[in-house]
């Protein structure tokens, strides 16, 4: 059995998506009165045919990551990031990357692209599948229907 402060750890699978955002507020707001750590992934790999990508070095898609992963911490908590938040870069596949962390985790949340439903090869939707821990998968916040409307009628 996994420690306690392993039990409580939330995971937030990130790539830079505005569900993936809310899903960190989510996080912070769900660990805030738990006192859970919350770890920001960001994962990244290299694309099909990565003999190519080999050659030419494959620090490009890493960077990539990571500025994604910077970039939606800033957007989700601006300049005041929580002091229980890590962030981390972890090479490979998404899914089988964040169904295995949650062995170690209390919940993982992840965002839903809005696909209108799970797609095959969702991240999402393999992770509610798979994970050993409580998944939960966050919606883009929605528009308010003035600002809507507004932008329908222009």
């Amino acid at each position: 059995m996994a420690p306690l402060e392993q039990q409580q750890k939330i995971i937030v699978g990130v790539d830079g998506s505005d569900a993936a955002i809310e899903a960190l507020r989510v996080a912070r707001t769900l660990a805030e009165p738990l006192k859970a750590p919350v770890e920001a992934w960001a994962c990244w790999d290299v694309p099909p045919g990565y003999g190519l990508y080999l050659a030419v070095g494959t620090e490009g898609f890493k960077y990539a990551a990571k500025e994604v992963l910077r970039q939606s911490l800033e957007m989700a908590f601006g300049a005041e990031r929580p002091q229980n938040l890590r962030g981390r870069l972890v090479q490979g596949k998404a899914a089988p990357l964040l169904i295995e962390a949650t062995r170690n985790a209390s919940l993982l949340i992840v965002g839903r692209r809005g696909h209108g439903t799970f797609v095959t090869g969702s991240v999402s939707s393999a992770c509610i599948s798979h994970a050993h821990c409580p998944v939960l998968v966050v919606h883009a916040p929605q528009e308010p229907a003035e600002k809507v409307s507004r932008s329908l009628d222009q």
